[in-house]
């Protein structure tokens, strides 16, 4: 078989073909637009493309109209680090010269000598990829929002610590949308001294507030009287500019992950996983989606004879199973730190929140702890078990069942009685 390889940029790509000897059959820049993808195509049918035995291709990108392009039909497209290609450009000269049509034919000798050692991107629906860029554009929301919050939680320290004092205690704290509408209203302390009762009402109310407000209303107007140091007002209000266009930020980035949520929720209760990832312990509709969005629905994703390397397989992959170093009369064993971030940090919230939920979970992580495992090492691993779990449920099309995940324990009060 041909391997292809396409060196990828922003304006351009190259490419080049090789056949099973290593030589160089064809080489071509295209351009990154569908005039340059049909080019593409067009050269790959010369030499032998076709529906029912398309040519491998290797590109240093897993996402874009390009890729797009190519995962039409069975090909598989192999997504290869950037690092990893460096690694293997240093096999053929030392002299650290780097060019694009260099990188594509470093590329396409990797798929001639070690397509094994590479994964192919996986063949998720189109709901499953649709769903992987809903969940971590919601996530990375979250992310930012959760930085302008404390971006806006600093600033006050130094020159309006009643607004820390009026919301900080509160769910959300500053998050909350009555905190930014009352902020916005006075974002100074001689602002804040202004506003009648009858004004904070009205803030809180366009907040959405409904219960409460004459009781809140009258608390914050306390606050904002009380007795606190002072900056110069030049400089308290040049703060407070500064406070309202960062509020303005934070007032968009909530809406864009409120709004990206809902879009989540939306798609992820049309997927056919949504009834098993829901049935886990400690599994919401935000949280089961991010975790559907970096396993996706290809069963064959993590390749294997056996259902126990599968699984295996797909717990490196999510950073839980831990690895050994061996060398000598040395031996290690530790957590993994080449692993999907995404899919470890919403692992690690899945098995803090299955503890609430689970009697199994929590009997599980109490053993650990009593073994000596510090508290995230419990948590990892509970997340290895119960992701491995998920993976034989969703192979087999079952929902989660207590008693069988965690058997050690539905056991003990049996043995009890």
């Amino acid at each position: 078989m041909v391997p292809g390889q396409i060196d990828w940029a922003e304006r351009h790509h190259d490419v080049a073909l090789v056949d099973e000897t290593g030589t160089l059959l064809a080489k071509r820049r295209i351009t990154d637009d569908a005039a340059g993808y049909r080019v593409l195509l067009e050269l790959l049918a010369e030499h032998g493309d076709t529906p029912d035995d398309p040519i491998p291709v290797a590109i240093e990108t897993s996402h874009g109209l390009l890729v797009a392009a190519l995962r039409t039909g069975k090909r598989r497209i192999y997504a290869v680090n950037p690092l990893s290609a460096a690694r293997y450009r240093d096999r053929h000269g030392v002299s650290r010269k780097k060019s694009d049509p260099g990188d594509a034919l470093v590329l396409a000798n990797i798929l001639r000598t070690d397509m094994h050692a590479h994964r192919p991107l996986p063949a998720d629906s189109d709901l499953a990829r649709a769903i992987t860029v809903l969940a971590r554009a919601q996530q990375d929301a979250v992310w930012h929002r959760q930085q302008l919050v404390n971006h806006v939680r600093s600033l006050p320290k130094t020159f309006y610590p009643a607004a820390l004092d009026a919301f900080q205690g509160k769910q959300h704290g500053l998050a909350r949308p009555e905190a930014r509408a009352v902020l916005t209203a006075a974002p100074t302390p001689a602002r804040a001294a202004k506003l009648s009762v009858t004004q904070l009402q009205a803030a809180l109310r366009r907040a959405g507030r409904v219960r409460g407000i004459d009781t809140d209303a009258r608390r914050l107007r306390e606050i904002f009287h009380g007795d606190y140091s002072r900056q110069p007002q030049g400089v308290e209000d040049a703060m407070g500019h500064q406070l309202a266009a960062i509020l303005v930020q934070l007032d968009a980035a909530c809406r864009a992950a409120d709004e990206l949520a809902e879009a989540v929720e939306e798609s992820f209760r049309k997927h056919p996983d949504a009834d098993i990832l829901l049935s886990f312990p400690g599994l919401g509709v935000q949280l089961g989606t991010r975790v559907l969005a970096e396993i996706g629905d290809d069963r064959d994703r993590f390749a294997d004879a056996r259902a126990r390397a599968r699984a295996r397989a797909l717990k490196a992959y999510a950073g839980s199973a831990p690895i050994t170093t061996a060398s000598g009369r040395k031996k290690f064993v530790g957590r993994r730190f080449i692993k999907n971030d995404r899919l470890i940090t919403a692992g690690f919230l899945w098995a803090f929140a299955a503890l609430t939920n689970s009697p199994g979970a929590d009997a599980h992580y109490r053993r650990r702890r009593e073994a000596g495992d510090w508290h995230a090492q419990a948590q990892r691993h509970l997340f290895n078990r119960l992701i491995g779990q998920l993976y034989h449920c969703l192979q087999n099309r079952q929902l989660f069942d207590e008693h069988h995940a965690f058997t050690s324990f539905s056991a003990a009060p049996a043995l009890a009685a």
